[in-house]
Formats: C-alpha cells, structure tokens, sequence
C-alpha cells in the first residue's frame, strides 16, 4: 500500500505556496549542494546523495512527477502539489508518495527529502508513520 508524506505551508512558513517547476528548482538546488560537498570531499557524493533522475509523465500534468531510480536499492518516489481547505483559505502542501513496490532506501531517501524541505521552507511535515514535524515558528 502506498505511503505519503505531507509538507504543508502554514502560518510562519517561509512559502504560502509552490509550483511543480519550483519544486523541480529545489530538488536540482538540493543535487547541486550535494556536488559541491563532493568535490570539496574529493568523492561523487551526488551520485549517492541523489540516486534519482527526476522523470515526467503526460498523466501528471502540472500535479505531479516523479523521481526514478538509478540502481537497484532504488525504484520511485512520486512528489506532486496540492491544496486543501483551511477554514476560509486554502492551505497548499507537497505530498511525496511511496508508492507499491518502493524500496526501504526510497523511503529513507523520502524522509530526508521531506526533513530538508521542512526545514528550509518553515513548514509542517507529516512524515509517512504518521507523526509531525514543526519546523514552522510557533507561539
């Protein structure tokens, strides 16, 4: 069964919403640190810091895309951008699947995923067991 993880904006968070391309933006920001801490280790630390290649389909439209992976302890992970009523306004997340057939190395890679997303854009993460992260300022 599929498992997801959700990074919500709420109030405090650095982003109020995202786009698919801006997701995409920081997913290649977040495999170019990796490079750079790389080359300064003198390792191709990107290669095993980011094993996915980020793949779209026609399906996905503007929702949604997935990253595939490049060896074998590695398969799919499926991030896509949503919204949800939030009394009178409408609260915008990023939801990372888990889908059937996933590795225990994609949803370790899912975690960290969603933990540097949460962590840079002052979000709440609901993690794939269920429990919550605030990385939001809160009164």
């Amino acid at each position: 069964m599929a498992q997801s993880a959700y990074i919500k904006f709420v109030d405090g968070s650095a982003r109020s919403t995202l786009t698919l391309d801006e997701l995409k933006a920081q997913l290649e920001h977040y495999r170019g640190q990796l490079a750079q801490t790389g080359r300064q280790l003198g390792w191709e630390y990107d290669d095993a810091g980011f094993p996915y290649t980020i793949e779209e389909k026609a399906e996905g439209g503007n929702r949604w895309f997935y990253l595939k992976g490049k060896n074998p302890l590695y398969k799919y992970i499926v991030m896509g951008i949503g919204s949800e009523p939030a009394g009178e306004t409408e609260r915008h997340y990023v939801q990372v699947v888990l889908p059937d057939g996933a590795t225990h190395g994609d949803k370790s890679k899912g975690n960290e995923f969603c933990k540097y997303f949460g962590r840079l854009w002052k979000a709440e993460l609901h993690l794939f067991n269920g429990r919550t992260m605030y990385f939001n300022p809160r009164k």
